[in-house]
């Protein structure tokens, strides 16, 4: 690091704090802080699905699997996530934008009160901001790891710096701070990996390289599937991410639920997924020719920083560390935001009546308080994370697992065809799905497909099966009505008495 990279990495800090501070005279309630209002730009929130899907993981596991797995990475994780969000486009994206038109919902999980009923809803609602608290612990923890390993400053430093300036923006600014610095974000690591790009396959003897570095790999890197990454592992992922990437990753329906309606919603699901279809490809070529420029690497997850420091000049390597932080920021704020709006909307007011009907600014003013206190909480645990060891290895685990079995009520609550999956269903679900688990984890030999898919593929069939046995059971009227209004941009007969969700 030289004094050009800190400064290109500072000024990066600089931008997100003056986004944030800028976007403050943009925020007036808690609408316009948790949903932008509704008036959120397609193109603006198709980027920020885009960013806020992946973090500074994808430089560091992914490339250590891009190193030893090669193509197959591109096939059995960018093909799904295209693929989902191309269906959910289509098929739920806009059902999320109609929820706000025709509920006033600000958090993906208010529409469950009426959608099953209150303590469903707060089962849901407590588990993911409780695991979401270790789980963006973990990833505070992973940027102080990060900057260590590229400055020599301290885990703690790194956590402290990165951590602080996401507080400010995001408690200052919203989701309207939260989307424009992930279009920074996105611009910066645009940059940098346009520039690792042509820098490798200058390295490489030109544009010919692409095709033909394979055969200076191992034979199995250029195969579309490697082994335990399988097709059966595909399948199992391509499930896992319908879910997750059209809402059952909360953060991620807060995008559509920002927009403006149910088409623009759409448009930005179709953006979002374009980017997953082509941006890959160019992000993870330096990654599968590393054997070839770095060999014998001990340990492949250091591939990317090694590439970074051996071939970019001074000041580009600045840009590539602004391009990790940018990865980690962007899915740490929005979910420091959806979270903020769970608390607010769904939590707070069923423990007590005080934080029921309350104006739009004073709704603000708690919503900023629960932001700062669950950034901060979050914090302390990425400082302390030695402290808590297997404990929180093991409840970001339990996090990955509880996505799935979440996820199912959630969106398929969304759907008329599953109108009679009630509340017994969506709870059953879940503890079959974490049930299913905790007994594929306690098991050896099974092979990966199976330890990632069954877990929701059983909360899927215990939530379908319960329905399917519920068939001949009334569906109330608040439930048709709700099911009915989201299936389309323009709702009839809808009264105004059920225009808005209250506990």
């Amino acid at each position: 690091m030289y004094f050009l990279d800190w400064l290109v990495i500072g000024v990066f800090f600089l931008i997100m704090l003056g986004i944030g501070f800028w976007s403050f005279g943009k925020v007036k309630g808690s609408k316009d802080f948790f949903v932008a209002g509704g008036n959120l730009p397609w193109w603006l929130s198709g980027i920020s699905h885009h960013v806020s899907g992946h973090s500074g993981a994808v430089f560091v596991a992914y490339a250590a699997l891009a190193y030893t797995h090669g193509f197959s990475l591109y096939i059995w994780w960018a093909v799904p996530i295209f693929l989902v969000c191309f269906v959910g486009a289509f098929k739920i994206a806009p059902r999320w934008a109609r929820l706000r038109l025709n509920f006033n919902i600000e958090s993906p999980t208010e529409y469950l009160a009426i959608r099953y009923n209150v303590p469903t809803q707060q089962i849901i609602a407590w588990s993911g901001v409780l695991l979401k608290l270790f789980d963006v612990g973990a990833k505070w923890a992973a940027i102080g790891i990060l900057l260590s390993g590229f400055t020599g400053v301290s885990i703690t430093n790194g956590i402290l710096i990165s951590g602080g300036i996401s507080l400010i923006y995001i408690t200052i600014g919203g989701i309207w701070a939260d989307v424009w610095t992930d279009f920074v974000q996105f611009i910066v690591q645009i940059a940098a990996g346009i520039v690792m790009f042509i820098i490798v396959l200058t390295k490489l003897g030109g544009i010919n390289s692409i095709f033909t570095m394979w055969d200076k790999l191992p034979k199995e890197n250029s195969q579309m599937f490697n082994e335990p990454y399988t097709f059966a592992y595909t399948i199992a992922f391509l499930i896992i991410a319908f879910f997750s990437y059209n809402g059952g990753t909360w953060n991620l329906a807060t995008r559509f639920i920002s927009s403006p309606s149910g088409t623009e919603a759409r448009k930005s699901a179709l953006l979002s997924a374009s980017l997953y279809l082509i941006w890959p490809l160019i992000l993870f070529f330096p990654m599968w020719a590393a054997p070839i420029l770095i060999p014998n690497i001990e340990d492949p997850t250091r591939s990317y920083v090694l590439l970074t420091q051996q071939f970019l000049p001074v000041g580009l390597v600045g840009l590539v560390l602004a391009s990790l932080f940018a990865a980690t920021m962007a899915m740490t704020s929005s979910d420091s935001n959806t979270i903020a709006s769970v608390i607010t909307r769904d939590i707070l007011p069923v423990i007590t009546p005080k934080f029921k009907n309350l104006s739009q600014k004073q709704s603000l003013k708690v919503a900023r308080i629960s932001t700062f206190l669950f950034i901060f909480l979050t914090l302390i645990l990425a400082i302390y994370s030695d402290v808590f060891g297997g404990v929180l290895g093991l409840l970001i685990s339990w996090f990955a697992a509880l996505v799935g079995p979440v996820s199912i009520p959630m969106l398929l609550g969304l759907f008329p065809l599953f109108r009679h999956c009630n509340s017994k269903a969506a709870i059953i679900s879940i503890i079959s799905g974490l049930a299913t688990f905790a007994l594929v984890n306690s098991l050896e030999g099974i092979a990966l497909s199976i330890e990632i898919g069954s877990p929701i593929s059983v909360s899927l069939l215990t939530f379908t099966l319960v329905g399917f046995l519920n068939r001949n059971k009334a569906v109330s009227s608040e439930v048709v009505d709700l099911l009915n209004s989201i299936s389309k941009d323009h709702p009839e007969n809808l009264t105004d008495s059920k225009k808005q969700i209250t506990l």
